[in-house]
């Protein structure tokens, strides 16, 4: 009888001092499954720190690594999304390379997945990361939760076990800019929740800055969420009336109180910074509504291989 394959997924970028160790460490874990065989895949998205070669090396002594080096850097959501469509095993496990997603997971992903579950997630209940964004990501979590249009999943960073059964569905998507883990809640597959604390990266620094935490905080409540051009329309309109309600209000105070009565700048200077404001706010938010429609109908691939090692 065929064994069952089992891929892990490590999406890289510029973890030269993480890569190597932490193949060291699944090895470690997945040599007390022998009822499995398992593979790797590194997708490497044009490190400059010789994470490239490391990754040749490893696939040269162990022909169970396969890598894909990107031509360039395709960013956070597009190159793991990638990895995991060129996948081949019966299960999938994506995790990053900086130690923050515990590899001994893997041992209760497995246990999970074998009760019949299609989906495992990582859950990171608490963290050892900088407190304030901790809180900041609870925040973002519970808006996109309450926002959403459909199931979303509180503190779910992707670290994730995915039966082939979903990840055969991903390739009929056909998205240029996934937001995964949406897709997780929106299909509805049987799952189950590991419950974790995230530690500190292991070495080096985090490659995440503002734009890309707010690209991806941004991708979710545009791919899964309608609310804010409701928000726009129906704060268009409760503006609108508050308006004329204040206009003819202050009409007929002149008309009895001609002389007495005074407007003076300061009420006219105010009306117009916060209706500016208001109407720049949504003006924004039609254009990521706008941006996302671009991307989807360019339909660009998601990443520009330069190199396939291990894949024939």
């Amino acid at each position: 009888m065929d064994k069952k394959k089992i891929e892990i997924v490590v999406p890289c970028y510029n973890e030269v001092q993480n890569a190597g160790e932490l193949y060291l460490e699944i090895q470690k874990i997945i040599n007390n499954f022998q009822n499995y065989d398992f593979g790797f895949l590194f997708i490497d998205n044009a490190s400059t720190d010789g994470t490239d070669n490391l990754l040749k090396k490893i696939a040269s002594e162990d022909k169970r690594v396969r890598v894909i080096l990107n031509n360039r850097n395709f960013g956070p959501i597009r190159s793991p999304y990638y990895g995991l469509l060129q996948t081949i095993g019966d299960a999938v496990i994506i995790m990053s390379a900086d130690f923050q997603d515990p590899p001994e997971l893997i041992v209760d992903f497995i246990k999970k997945w074998e009760e019949g579950n299609k989906i495992v997630l990582g859950i990171k209940n608490k963290s050892k990361e900088n407190k304030l964004m901790f809180i900041l990501r609870r925040i973002y979590y519970f808006l996109i939760k309450m926002f959403s249009e459909v199931e979303q999943i509180g503190n779910f960073t992707g670290f994730c076990l995915y039966d082939k059964s979903f990840i055969d569905i991903l390739r009929t998507l056909e998205e240029p800019y996934p937001y995964l883990r949406g897709l997780v809640g929106e299909f509805g597959l049987k799952r189950a929740e590991v419950f974790y604390v995230q530690p500190v990266r292991k070495h080096g620094q985090s490659h995440n800055n503002f734009y890309t935490l707010y690209d991806i905080a941004m991708n979710g409540f545009i791919n899964h969420s309608k609310l804010p051009l409701r928000l726009a329309s129906l704060i268009g309109f409760s503006c609108s009336f508050i308006s004329l309600l204040v206009a003819v209000i202050y009409f007929v105070y002149k008309l009895f109180f001609w002389n007495e009565f005074q407007l003076g700048l300061a009420p006219i200077v105010i009306g117009i910074f916060f209706f500016s404001a208001v109407q720049l706010f949504f003006i924004g938010v039609v254009g990521e509504y706008v941006g996302a429609i671009y991307t989807q109908v360019k339909k660009r691939p998601l990443v520009i291989e330069k190199e396939r090692i291990n894949f024939d």
